[in-house]
């Protein structure tokens, strides 16, 4: 069975505000505003993980449940891969 692999598919021009990042796509001229779990997933994909990397990393950094911690990643995933942001790969 072949495990999905999240990378970075762009380099943004990055500004930290306070707990958040502010990102600007220069290609597509196009800004995104990243909360602070946003953030950290971001930072994590500097090199490409899997779903089960990323979910259990952020389970042992938040006060979180398993279940929403799954729910909540996948959608934010879905959301930065709509945006182009990131891209799946399998490893």
């Amino acid at each position: 069975m072949t495990q999905e692999v999240y990378q970075r598919a762009v380099e943004l021009l990055e500004a930290e505000i306070s707990d958040e990042l502010v990102a600007l796509e220069p290609n597509q001229g196009a800004c995104f505003g990243f909360n602070s779990v946003a953030k950290d997933v971001w930072r994590k994909l500097e090199r490409p993980r899997s779903f089960e990397e990323l979910r259990s990393e952020l389970v042992a950094e938040y006060e979180v449940s398993d279940e929403q911690c799954t729910r909540e990643l996948r959608e934010l995933l879905e959301e930065m891969s709509r945006a182009k942001l990131i891209e799946r790969a399998a490893a």
